[in-house]
């Protein structure tokens, strides 16, 4: 093995670890915090974290085998599975992120009536739905016998064998792609690009009554006002770079591989190997990102931490969280949400 494939596999290594400890930190939280169990969202966390943990134990260490010995490292049956839980948990996770971007946007646009829009049961539906989705391509794949091991990539994959399948093989990629990857993409920047206006609309608001604050108190003290404005200026910026994180991050984890399955359809296009494995361990990378740029730099996940960690040191435990993130309003995104 030459040494970009063991800075790859290395680059794999890590992802695995920090994508293993940040997901099962997140589920223990969601098991003991009974707020956030109450929590509409954490139907939708729960699910996007169990996925991340069933491809980091079971797909991740596959694909790190495929790197280290540049060959097919299992039998045909336990690669097909592979495949096939692969295939299914990433379009889980996508329209996981997009369930969570439709809650967000009912909370914050519909604060008043979200109770009666999203309710367990609501959640439970667009799960259940997700879920027969995602299931859906892989039944359909496995039928075709368009899993197998894909050398670009090191991993079991949907794979092409017969050029005589190439025209059904390649609507059933583009549909499959579109109605995962972009479908997401669109839900993504049409909910979260409705809290950011929203957002605006309440920073605005604040900061009008800031500086008639600031014009009416004459004798304060100039670093205070400039305290003032230098904070007016942080609240303007905080929703657009939490929206930014949300859509960013998915773009840049899944579109590469995305795009890149989508030019290897062409049959006089050849897909570089370090470029397959790089893009490949991107889409990993994403369930390494999930659990801190959805839960765990929030301040309710860090207080339930810090509660397990003073229960396991038999310190004495802070006062569990009342807030509830599935009710924000856009007024904490302008003034004072550290998560």
């Amino acid at each position: 093995m030459d040494l970009a494939g063991v800075l790859l596999g290395l680059l794999l290594v890590l992802v695995l670890v920090v994508s293993l400890l940040s997901n099962l930190l997140v589920l223990l939280c969601f098991v003991y915090s009974t707020e956030i169990r109450k929590q509409v969202a954490g139907v939708f966390l729960v699910n996007l974290s169990f996925c991340n943990l069933l491809l980091t134990v079971l797909n991740m260490p596959f694909t790190l085998l495929g790197i280290l010995r540049s060959q097919q490292p299992l039998g045909g049956c336990v690669c097909k599975a592979v495949g096939f839980l692969e295939t299914f948990l990433t379009s889980n996770t996508m329209l996981s992120m997009a369930a969570l971007s439709i809650d967000k946007w009912i909370a914050v646009v519909f604060p008043l009536s979200y109770t009666s829009k999203m309710r367990y049961k609501d959640a439970v539906i667009l799960m259940g739905y997700s879920w027969l989705h995602s299931l859906t391509f892989p039944l359909v794949s496995l039928f075709y016998s368009w899993i197998d091991y894909n050398s670009v990539y090191a991993s079991c994959t949907l794979h092409l064998k017969e050029e005589t399948e190439r025209r059904r093989f390649t609507v059933f990629t583009i549909v499959f792609h579109s109605t995962s990857f972009m479908l997401s993409l669109v839900i993504l920047c049409f909910t979260y690009l409705k809290v950011l206006k929203v957002a605006r609309f309440h920073c605005k608001r604040i900061d009008i009554i800031t500086m008639q604050t600031l014009v009416l108190l004459v004798d304060i003290h100039p670093s205070v006002k400039q305290r003032c404005l230098n904070e007016q200026k942080r609240r303007r910026q905080r929703a657009t770079k939490k929206i930014s994180i949300f859509i960013g991050s998915f773009v840049i984890c899944f579109g590469p591989y995305i795009i890149t399955r989508l030019i290897e359809l062409l049959p006089f296009v050849t897909i570089n190997y370090y470029w397959g494995i790089i893009s490949k361990c991107l889409t990993y990378s994403k369930a390494a990102s999930d659990p801190f740029v959805y839960s765990l730099l929030r301040q309710q996940y860090k207080k339930v931490l810090i509660n397990i960690v003073n229960r396991i040191l038999k310190r004495d435990l802070y006062p569990s969280s009342g807030y509830n993130s599935s009710l924000d309003t856009e007024n904490e995104y302008c003034l004072h949400r550290t998560n």
